[in-house]
């Protein structure tokens, strides 16, 4: 029976159109949005009150003042994108880097080597740099080098849901977050005993193996989750020097965590998560086959209190750290890490009706070693006051605004970012939504210590880059469709760049903030739509138009045009489902060493998937994906190599057709 339905599902998936499911897969900042940001509001004022006794035992369950800031957020001005769990295991990704670069209208992500690889994203007109990523709110940017994206360490499997921030956030989120902030949730609590597995398998010789558990005993909470993700991967470039024999990108990823909820009473509550990923990377060239051995670990605390109605503040600390060993595979010496320490604190005041205040402090340090590159091993300390106005909900049914203020410290240099936002419901059929303000991107450890003699040398008195950027956008529904036009202008002061002048004796160059402005502007437009016969439709196009320092030429590596496209098939009660999601990279080129400029891109990328349920309870899953349906070999970048003593383009090549099996079951409570 269960071999007829799997087969079954790959007939049905040769078969289905599919996509990003409107109202449940993605939160985009609609007039529909807005209202389930109030509902969700609600519902954790609710929670406030949710009892569920059992004799003298009581139950409560609260919303952290933290967890709910996203969607607060997308409340006034801000547009938010939401991936939830069920869209990540129907479509079947394995990492986060998969789901990002489908589901999110707007981003591009393009990985460097497949799963679990490091990743070049745009959100905006944004550099890898300009992003910021978090796990619960703990930001794991690489505290080394700004530009390298952690998404190689980051399985599907660990996130309840993935939320996409857009615009500049540096009032709350602070340094990094320029153009947006991805924000990975982990996991919630069960009030009762449940949890999952799942195995599957990949034709690119992978493998992976999840399992979660919840239990609650009286007012404790317990979860216990695990992921293994290995494979042999594909050959990345399209030319190889004869002396490189495996040239298969391999990767084998563990990562496992343990969680703790407790509530001391229903308005005191504490969370401990530890969690951690050990991780075998290829990192593979054309002339040299090395690897990356991770050991990565996160440890996060949180307190939650709510003393009475007029105040809600949290209470948080994180230590994160990144320890690599690099070289040839089994014999890899050189270190390369960092140690990342930190304190937030954030409060809620409703003190009159009207407005509501928001009053936090952050403080961050961190440390970078590395002897591939060489950084040398210092620290850097940063302490930030913030705070933030709002109109409360008794204030308009239909106007919101808010402005804030953050104030950073850090060695030998300061900087004070502004915001303002606002949210205003003419009718369900338009929402005008807009924000101006300012964010800033503090130097990273390679910018402000880097001493390798090969590279450019560091800089200890750099100043933080800062934008200054306006986003507008509309949106809203006229019967089964919905849309959305949302367009931005973003200016970098203080950009960071090399420069020969004043370079120390031994270097060829130093990091200096130079005069100028990087600009990037442009506009992304949605439209979805609710079809007959369990169909859902999506289609967006972006144009993002990104201006290198004095120029008025095009960032090479960036297209001006990309989008993206969807079709979901979920009939109501059927317990089975069918995607088809696709995306386009518009053209683009590079100039190459020895090479001269070379174009790329202009490409399209789809993926089927099908689920369906294997027995009457719903306990039994089978999920189908096929990964690049048409086989499309274009170039995902390109470099000018020695191949064999000849000067040769190299084309950097994404996932070839690829079909993915899994089977998950389920237990306890649903």
């Amino acid at each position: 029976m269960a071999f007829r339905t799997i087969a079954g599902l790959v007939s049905l998936t040769a078969m289905s159109w599919a996509n990003v499911a409107l109202a449940d897969d993605i939160t985009a900042n609609t007039a529909d949005a807005v209202a389930a940001a109030e509902e969700a509001a609600d519902d954790a004022d609710d929670d406030q009150q949710r009892r569920t006794q059992d004799g003298d035992e009581i139950v409560v369950t609260a919303a952290s003042l933290e967890e709910t800031l996203p969607q607060e957020l997308s409340r006034y001005g801000y547009k938010v994108e939401v991936i939830e769990e069920e869209t990540i295991r129907n479509r079947g990704y394995i990492d986060i880097a998969q789901a990002l670069d489908m589901e999110v209208p707007g981003l591009t992500v393009l990985s460097q080597a497949g799963p679990f690889s490091y990743a070049n994203i745009s959100l905006q007109g944004s550099r890898n740099s300009d992003v910021l990523w978090t796990i619960d709110g703990v930001r794991i940017g690489n505290r080394l080098y700004n530009s390298t994206s952690p998404a190689d360490t980051l399985p599907a499997a660990m996130v309840q849901q993935v939320e996409v921030l857009k615009g500049g956030h540096g009032l709350f989120y602070g340094t990094q977050a320029l153009a947006g902030v991805i924000n990975l949730v982990t996991h919630r609590f069960d009030d009762e005993t449940s949890g999952d597995f799942t195995v599957g398998t990949s034709t690119n010789v992978g493998y992976r193996a999840e399992g979660r558990v919840n239990l609650a005993v009286g007012d404790h909470r317990f979860m216990v989750w695990g992921v293994k993700d290995q494979g042999e991967g594909f050959a990345i470039f399209d030319k190889y020097n004869d002396t490189v024999t495996d040239r298969e990108r391999s990767y084998d990823v563990l990562s496992a965590g343990i969680k703790y909820g407790y509530e001391f009473t229903p308005d005191l509550s504490v969370l401990l998560h530890y969690m951690r990923t050990w991780a075998d990377l290829d990192n593979q060239s054309v002339s040299a086959q090395n690897v990356n051995m991770r050991d990565q670990q996160i440890a996060i605390g949180r307190i939650d209190f709510t003393p009475s109605e007029a105040a809600k503040l949290y209470l948080k600390t994180y230590y994160h750290q990144w320890d690599t060993d690099y070289g040839p595979a089994g014999r890899a010496t050189a270190y390369w890490g960092f140690k990342d320490f930190g304190v937030n604190a954030l409060a809620q005041l409703k003190l009159h009706p009207g407005l509501e205040y928001h009053i936090g402090y952050e403080y961050q340090t961190y440390k970078g070693r590395d002897e591939v590159l060489l950084i040398d091993g210092q620290s850097e300390q940063v302490h930030a006051f913030f705070g933030q106005i709002r109109t409360s909900d008794d204030f308009s049914d239909r106007l919101r605004l808010a402005a804030g203020l953050r104030h950073n410290e850090q060695s030998d240099s300061s900087s004070t970012v502004w915001n303002a936002s606002g949210s205003f419901v003419l009718s369900p059929a338009l929402q005008l939504d807009a924000s101006v303000g300012t964010s800033f991107l503090l130097p990273d450890a390679e910018q402000l210590y880097g001493i390798d003699t090969c590279c450019t040398h560091g800089n200890p008195n750099l100043k933080p880059e800062e934008s200054f950027a306006i986003n507008l956008g509309a949106s809203g529904r006229i019967g089964g469709f919905r849309w959305s036009l949302a367009g931005w202008d973003r200016k970098i002061e203080n950009l960071i760049a090399s420069s020969t002048i004043g370079a120390p004796e031994g270097f060829n160059s130093i990091f200096v903030n130079v005069p100028g402005q990087v600009k990037a502007r442009g506009f992304e437009a949605l439209v979805a739509a609710q079809l007959p016969a369990g169909f859902d439709a999506m289609v967006t196009y972006t144009y993002s138009e990104e201006i290198a320092r004095n120029t008025n030429t095009q960032i090479q590596g960036r297209p001006k045009h990309s989008g993206k496209a969807a079709l979901n098939w979920s009939p109501e009660d059927a317990p089975y489902g069918a995607s088809l999601t696709a995306k386009y990279f518009g053209r683009t080129e590079n100039t190459l060493t020895g090479l001269g400029l070379r174009e790329w891109g202009d490409f399209i990328v789809a993926d089927l998937s099908a689920h369906s349920f294997l027995d009457d309870d719903q306990r039994w899953r089978a999920t189908v994906r096929l990964e690049n349906v048409f086989d499309q070999d274009a170039a995902r970048g390109l470099s000018s190599a020695l191949i064999n003593g000849e000067r040769s383009l190299v084309r950097r090549l994404g996932a070839p057709r690829t079909f993915y099996l899994t089977i998950s079951h389920s237990f306890g409570a649903r």
